[in-house]
């Protein structure tokens, strides 16, 4: 079949360098590729730089301290905003879950809401709360509940029911039904929403940067953009995925010991 492998252990040192291997070697041709059509003019390097100039732009944000102050700055409002997105999509995810009348009173609101692109909500954000950290954070926020809420709410309607039914038998506290029954239950899927957040949260932090702010990565595109500095939107860019990446990796390890310890499985 197609994308299937029979399951295997992959702890072993040989695996892990074969991974290794096999997540490099395409980036790896790609940036080989990428320099050689620049020095051999087919790109114009002027607009697309070689990733050896790249390279020396990215230790010139290093090393002049502006990379990392404005990352800094987007760091604290991501932070903020997915805390908030966090306690609210989880919040509401299990009341959703736990309670149908109220995930029909909220489905119409949710459904209604949630496909409304974040950078469309950008502009009524600036008029309502104006040009500051409350439009920015309410922007990272919005980006990021709606993926915590309904992973929220799958995970607690996935709790299989003949446990529901035992703890109702042995007449359990409602207490001890949430924390040990339901919440162990619906964690993978809550830590996949927390994934998807922190992803959403992060993309949201540079469209409101870009437009309502006078700092952070978001800006300092914008910035370079408006003086032609190409190098240093492209390395803006890279540096905003890899970030990206390094997070999701991060929560990944978290989602897997989650699912070891509740699922059982092993990766």
């Amino acid at each position: 079949m197609i994308g299937y492998e029979k399951e295997k252990e992959t702890n072993t040192k040989t695996e892990r360098v074969k991974n290794f291997i096999l997540a490099i070697i395409l980036p790896v041709l790609l940036l080989i590729l990428w320099e050689w059509n620049v020095s051999k003019g087919v790109l114009n390097g002027n607009v697309v730089p070689a990733p050896t100039t790249l390279w020396n732009t990215f230790l010139g944000l290093v090393t002049s301290g502006k990379l990392l102050e404005g990352l800094a700055v987007s760091f604290q409002r991501v932070l903020i905003g997915f805390v908030i997105a966090s306690f609210l999509g989880i919040g509401i995810g299990f009341l959703m879950g736990l309670f149908l009348p109220f995930q029909k009173a909220m489905s119409s609101l949710v459904n209604i809401l949630r496909p409304i692109p974040t950078i469309a909500l950008v502009p009524i954000f600036i008029i309502v709360l104006g040009v500051g950290e409350a439009t920015n954070i309410s922007i990272i926020m919005i980006g990021a509940v709606w993926s915590i809420l309904l992973n929220t709410t799958a995970g607690v309607m996935s709790v299989d029911r003949k446990l529901m039914e035992l703890a109702y038998v042995y007449r359990l506290p409602k207490r001890d039904i949430i924390f040990r029954i339901v919440l162990p239950s619906a964690m993978y899927s809550i830590i996949t929403g927390l994934r998807l957040g922190i992803a959403g949260a992060w993309m949201s932090v540079v469209a409101a940067e870009m437009i309502g702010a006078t700092s952070g990565i978001g800006y300092m595109i914008m910035f370079a953009k408006s003086l032609a500095q190409a190098a240093n939107m492209y390395v803006l860019v890279i540096v905003i995925g890899v970030i990206g990446f390094l997070i999701d990796k991060i929560l990944q390890f978290f989602q897997n010991q989650v699912r070891r310890k509740f699922c059982g499985i092993l990766n």
